[in-house]
């Protein structure tokens, strides 16, 4: 039985793990994917490390000035695997936990036929295995990708593509294929909300403040644009002024090779590509019981501690989503999952 077990080696994983370790906790870290990564191996090869929003560095090991044009998914799994071999974390790779239980103080991690045991648990699961697909009325017939299948432009060479979602995933996604010479139309269900870039650190300081709110009251939380808004960056500024990033309005239905806007105008379509964004990944925490009828997780005012269920915390959930807040967030639950472990010895 261990003293703690992370399940997943993100940044918020791995900066618990750093932690866990220092605290001398005795624990394990569990990941679903093959290698060191976590998510961003899975992201689109063009999205460069110059695209991608900032990566934060983790505890203790400063990240290198990097080539901005390589892949971020490439510079992201080096760094994430030259850390686990440089501290030495007890890290699992392609274990993929199906269900946790908790039973008087203990919780069983079930995965892959193997069961773990441990006094405190740390969720790190993120969002990127949970895509929401959205509903509409109709049925469209040709290839629809969301976010988490797209690799490249070339998916989509010679097609009129329709982009749904109002966060940066989509903006990126329409100046990546317009680029390209591939023809899009772009739906959002309300206005686009472009502000412009923020400058200070109180900016930060009230996003994070308003997805407190939201966890702490059980709520589920925003998506990052529902906080923070579109930037208006000179990019996205260039693209609003070619009709690129102008928004056609929500979508009325689908038809076989159309889509109809609730403006009542129809246009031929060839492709849906889905940046609706994501939930997070909870759904081996049922059994636990966590969820408030709202569909959100209770979480106390340290943000990491589960209000319901004394020895789980959750990390990279709520305004520690974030590379930065995964990263703060991880040293504040290992903190409390050793303070919890001193009160209740293993």
């Amino acid at each position: 039985m261990y003293e703690s077990i992370v399940i997943g080696a993100g940044q918020a994983g791995l900066s618990a793990a750093y932690h866990l370790q220092r605290r001398g906790v005795d624990f394990i870290v569990l990941d679903a994917n093959p290698g060191p990564g976590g998510a961003w191996q899975n992201r689109w090869d063009s999205l460069t490390l110059g695209a991608a929003h900032h990566i934060h560095p983790l505890p203790d090991f400063p990240l290198t000035e990097q080539d901005s044009t390589r892949p971020a998914s490439a510079v992201v799994a080096e760094y994430y695997g030259e850390y686990e071999r440089r501290f030495q974390l007890p890290v699992r790779h392609g274990i993929n936990v199906e269900r946790v239980t908790h039973e008087d103080g203990v919780f069983t991690v079930h995965a892959g036929g193997e069961e773990f045991t441990s006094a405190t648990l740390i969720n790190a699961t993120g969002t990127w295995t949970n895509p929401f697909w959205p509903s509409y009325p109709g049925r469209f017939d040709g290839p629809q990708v969301h976010t988490n299948g797209f690799r490249s432009v070339e998916q989509f060479a010679g097609q009129r593509v329709l982009v749904v979602g109002a966060g940066a995933s989509a903006t990126q996604f329409i100046l990546a294929l317009r680029a390209a010479g591939v023809d899009t139309l772009w739906s959002t269900r309300n206005a686009p909300d472009w502000r412009e870039v923020p400058s200070g650190t109180e900016w930060g300081q009230e996003v994070e403040r308003q997805v407190n709110e939201r966890t702490r009251a059980g709520l589920p939380p925003k998506s990052v644009v529902g906080t923070t808004g579109l930037l208006l960056t000179p990019a996205m500024r260039a693209g609003i002024a070619s009709g690129a990033l102008v928004s056609r309005g929500a979508i009325s239905r689908l038809e076989s090779d159309a889509v109809v806007f609730t403006d009542g105008s129809r246009e031929r379509i060839d492709a849906i590509l889905w940046a609706t964004g994501f939930r997070h990944a909870h759904r081996h925490l049922r059994s636990l019981k966590l969820h408030t009828p709202a569909g959100g997780i209770m979480v106390a005012d340290d943000g990491v501690s589960a209000l319901e269920l004394p020895g789980m915390f959750f990390v990279g959930y709520g305004a520690s989503a974030s590379t930065l807040g995964a990263t703060r967030a991880g040293r504040r639950a290992a903190a409390a999952a050793a303070k919890f472990l001193t009160a209740v010895p293993v």
